[in-house]
């Protein structure tokens, strides 16, 4: 048995970054071999062994051959004879289409078949094979690389495969658990933008989530937003999301915030009014389509319906802060709340010109959440029990405690 270092750690090395996950391919080995090795089988679909020591994955050398429409529409082949060109030929790109011998040292011995170290020099993003064009969920990495690699190009041959894949409706079979794990790992990369970009150059964004793609064209008011259009102040928003290292579902958040301007009549642009509830009502049915966790469709239902209040709220007294806590239940829920704020904060500076501007809001009210916080609730509510009151008397009397804290904390600010 051969045994080489594949894929993604091949290609950090090679770009001088830091290798933190490694996979391996053996050839000229059998699934009995593995095992008498002491290596652990773990694949469903095709051989792949854990470690005995390291729990890294290694997988036989394979082949693939299309059998059906989508992500699990194929047939593979492991054996002792399939070669390592043939199993790096079933790759998605060029710069993970390298292998290295396991016992090789430094940048020794690199296996380049298929030119992935001049695409790395080059910066491009490009296809092994024909095969790339029966995977649809290679629409969705090469994105999500093109975020993460946010100075490489797409070779021009890939992305006429990938419209070409959209056309045929290839990426209408993709299942929604994979287009979310693809999605949310894009989100996370340094520039998400980039991912969102190649998706809707290759007609994808459009299949997949239709809500986003309408909202390229849709003017807005340009005293408030200098960019003008909806789609160009979408994609600010989540590269300052990524500059403020938010977490997936604060870039969800983000992604989802301003859905409803698509839906805008005509007759009333650039102006948006109501735009949030409608926001809230497409985010539900895309959340439902795509399986999002519940983490991230909670959050971001708060920020569609509350990001214009929450902009306005030095504008705001004591009452009406009180009610939007408890619209967006920030008292339960105070984490939660602090991540809407930091979600409206990537929206304020996520325009032209105002990257670096201030959010005072953000502090604002995280300062007048913690003086409702700081409220002995208990207490107040013992001493109505041993008043006499019931019920609604005591929620009565914690809410006007916590007004009162309101109002004292704007007060001395």
């Amino acid at each position: 048995m051969q045994i080489y270092k594949v894929g993604g750690a091949v290609r950090d090395a090679l770009m001088g970054l830091a290798v933190n996950d490694r996979d391996w391919v053996v050839v000229g080995g059998s699934p009995e071999q593995m095992v008498a090795a002491g290596y652990l089988p773990v694949g469903k679909d095709f051989p792949v062994f854990l470690h005995p020591q390291t729990r890294e994955e290694y997988a036989l050398a394979r082949t693939e051959r299309k059998t059906a429409r989508g992500y699990h529409g194929f047939a593979f082949h492991a054996a002792p004879d399939v070669t390592l060109e043939q199993d790096l030929a079933r790759r998605d790109l060029t710069i993970n289409a390298m292998a290295q011998p396991a016992d090789a040292q430094g940048l020794d011995g690199v296996v380049d078949p298929f030119h992935g170290r001049q695409d790395l020099h080059d910066r491009v993003l490009r296809h092994v094979s024909d095969a790339f064009g029966e995977d649809p969920v290679r629409i969705l990495r090469l994105a999500r690389f093109a975020a993460r690699f946010a100075d490489f190009s797409v070779a021009p041959a890939t992305m006429h495969m990938m419209r070409g894949m959209v056309e045929d409706g290839e990426v209408d079979a993709l299942v929604a658990e994979r287009v979310w794990q693809e999605l949310a790992r894009g989100l996370m990369e340094a520039r998400p933008s980039r991912m969102f970009e190649v998706l809707r150059d290759c007609g994808a964004l459009a299949r997949l989530l239709p809500e986003v793609d309408a909202l390229w064209g849709v003017p807005q008011r340009a005293d408030h937003h200098p960019e003008v259009d909806t789609g160009v102040h979408l994609m600010l928003v989540l590269d300052m999301a990524a500059r403020l290292q938010a977490s997936l579902a604060v870039r969800f958040a983000c992604l989802c915030h301003d859905l409803g301007k698509a839906t805008t009549p005509a007759d009333v642009l650039p102006r948006h009014i109501g735009h949030e509830q409608r926001s809230a009502a497409l985010l539900r049915g895309l959340c439902e389509r795509l399986r999002v966790p519940h983490e991230c469709r909670d959050l971001a239902d708060v920020v569609a319906r509350e990001h214009g209040n929450i902009h306005r709220s030095a504008e705001l007294g004591a009452a009406a802060l009180l009610r939007l806590f408890e619209r967006c239940d920030a008292i339960r829920k105070p984490r939660r709340f602090a991540d809407a704020l930091l979600a409206c904060e990537c929206d304020a500076r996520g325009r032209k010109g105002l990257e670096q501007s201030a959010y005072p809001q953000r502090q604002r009210l995280l300062q007048a959440l913690d003086a409702v916080l700081a409220v002995a609730t208990e207490a107040i509510a013992a001493q109505a029990v041993a008043a006499g009151r019931k019920g609604p008397d005591i929620g009565s009397a914690i809410q006007a405690a916590r007004l009162a804290a309101l109002q004292d904390y704007l007060a001395a600010a």
